[in-house]
């Protein structure tokens, strides 16, 4: 069994059940990869929520953690040759989670890379741009009188839909017939779009039916469904 006491982080979040693989996150767009993903596999994990509203990612014991300060984090009590493994960033967890478990994953090697490509192209494009109209068009951003960083925004964010909505042309998911780590890492992202951040009509959603029906069936599957709210807030 992990001897947990060697990360800093257990003093703040303890591991009740430190065999389990531990999830520090917060049900974000990147937070909820990790939790879709291990719900997707079966893993047995605890989760400890992170509370970004009291700047709790900036703290010394989540800090020793991820020197970067943001979620999801993991420790998985046994990675590599039975070792702890400590590991932040949400691709790369997605990719530990299914290089462990073999699942969600191509095992071809031409798809595997074909797979991991889409999930760097949410992490370096989705990601960045959709944050951005949700800071300009929801959150402080509103108040900025120069509308072009919006209008910037809002245009990549349209031309990146059209990149999904061509590559879902005729595929169920990313990869085909396959549902793997390329969609749980899009997922997310997508939802708060057209959800949380209220940004469908300005991005012109509606004219993204293939993505529309892809992330219905991405909702509908009972794994995303607990996942979008783990770790519950206390």
């Amino acid at each position: 069994m992990a001897d947990f006491s060697a990360f800093p982080i257990n003093s703040r979040w303890p591991a009740k059940h430190p065999d389990r693989l531990q999830l520090y996150s917060t049900p974000t767009p990147n937070g909820v990869k990790a939790s879709i993903m291990l719900e997707e596999t079966g893993l047995p994990y605890e989760p400890h929520y992170i509370n970004l509203g009291q700047d709790e990612t900036w703290t010394p014991e989540f800090l020793s953690l991820n020197p970067n300060g943001k979620i999801p984090s993991i420790i998985d009590p046994n990675g590599p040759d039975g070792e702890p493994l400590a590991l932040f960033e949400s691709g790369a967890i997605l990719l530990y989670l299914a290089e462990k478990t073999r699942k969600l994953l191509p095992t071809d090697a031409a798809r595997r890379y074909e797979c991991i490509q889409w999930v760097f192209f949410q992490m370096a494009a989705i990601g960045p741009m959709f944050g951005q109209v949700g800071f300009f068009h929801k959150f402080a951003g509103r108040e900025i009188a120069d509308k072009r960083p919006l209008e910037r925004y809002v245009a990549e964010s349209r031309r990146l839909l059209g990149v999904l909505d061509q590559r879902l042309d005729g595929r169920n998911w990313i990869m085909g017939s396959d549902y793997t780590i390329a969609d749980i890492a899009t997922l997310g992202w997508v939802r708060n779009l057209v959800g949380f951040y209220g940004a469908g009509e300005l991005v012109g959603y509606a004219d993204f039916g293939n993505v529309a029906a892809w992330l219905e069936r991405g909702l509908a599957r009972p794994a995303v469904q607990r996942g979008l709210n783990i770790p519950a807030k206390p």
